[in-house]
């Protein structure tokens, strides 16, 4: 992989991968405990609606809310980066560790483990800002 596109895309599979397993974590919580909100869902096991998630559940849906605020911005912001030809080296770094970054924001959400999360976090968001300024340097001839 020598272009800044291959990255991106490796990287938003990757993503998506990401996300499909917290749906899948949250599925294996409900179906395991068998406690569902929804009450079509809870009928197909004879069970009344629950009240409330399961903890692992709560957790898992606050993640996957974290990265609906984090990963359209990566997917704008690579897109972009692509188009204008921003640096493919530093595509590299940026869109690599922003995509390890996001896994170990779930993992570290999942597992309640700070600062860890924080920490994971702030690098996803160093990530954005890197791809910014290289977007902004491509257009006002910095580099």
């Amino acid at each position: 992989m020598k272009t800044a596109i291959d990255w991106y895309s490796l990287c938003v599979i990757a993503l998506f991968l990401k996300m499909f397993a917290i749906s899948a974590y949250q599925g294996f919580y409900r179906l395991s405990r068998r406690t569902f909100m929804n009450p079509e869902d809870a009928q197909v096991f004879n069970k009344p609606p629950a009240e409330a998630e399961v903890p692992q559940v709560q957790r898992a849906a606050k993640a996957w809310l974290n990265d609906l605020e984090n990963i359209p911005i990566f997917l704008g912001l690579g897109i972009a980066y692509v188009l204008v030809g921003a640096s493919p080296k530093a595509a590299t770094w940026l869109f690599s560790t922003f995509t390890v970054a996001r896994i170990l924001h779930t993992l570290t959400y999942l597992l309640g483990l700070q600062p860890w999360r924080t920490i994971a976090y702030a690098v996803g968001i160093l990530c954005l800002l890197g791809m910014s300024w290289n977007i902004g340097a491509v257009l006002y001839g910095l580099g």
